[in-house]
């Protein structure tokens, strides 16, 4: 099951095609859905956690906390609604297109794709860019 939550004044719309769209690229990925909690919140309570639990001193526009058991994906993603409309100015893209990426981002992380190395980096925004292409209904 996924869930949407807020921690700030943002709402979510299309909750239901949103899930759907996710629960499509999990088994995508060969995957379970499982339980997935989405947070929306602001830089100031995004920054707290990666301080608290990541000691990163930065702000970031999603933290996830991979709770999975096997092929079933579980887990807690916080993403950071100022940092997404901030990279929608640097990566010059529409508000919701971001919002998705970040939302998806957060799942092809629990599927196993990382993002540190130039190579895996590639290899994520190729994951992204497959779900992106996957949303039509949304």
């Amino acid at each position: 099951m996924i869930n949407f939550y807020s921690e700030t004044d943002f709402t979510l719309q299309n909750e239901s095609q949103i899930s759907k769209w996710i629960s499509e690229i999990i088994s995508l990925e060969g995957y379970e859905e499982g339980e997935i909690s989405y947070i929306f919140c602001d830089d100031n309570y995004l920054h707290k956690l990666n301080v608290e639990f990541l000691s990163h001193d930065t702000l970031t526009d999603i933290i996830s906390f991979d709770t999975s058991l096997g092929k079933q994906i579980n887990g807690d993603i916080y993403i950071s609604v100022e940092r997404v409309k901030e990279n929608t100015e640097t990566y010059k893209t529409a508000f919701i297109n971001e919002l998705h990426r970040v939302i998806i981002h957060g799942v092809l992380h629990y599927c196993g794709y990382k993002d540190k190395s130039e190579a895996d980096l590639k290899i994520m925004r190729a994951k992204e860019e497959r779900a992106l292409s996957c949303r039509s209904f949304i």
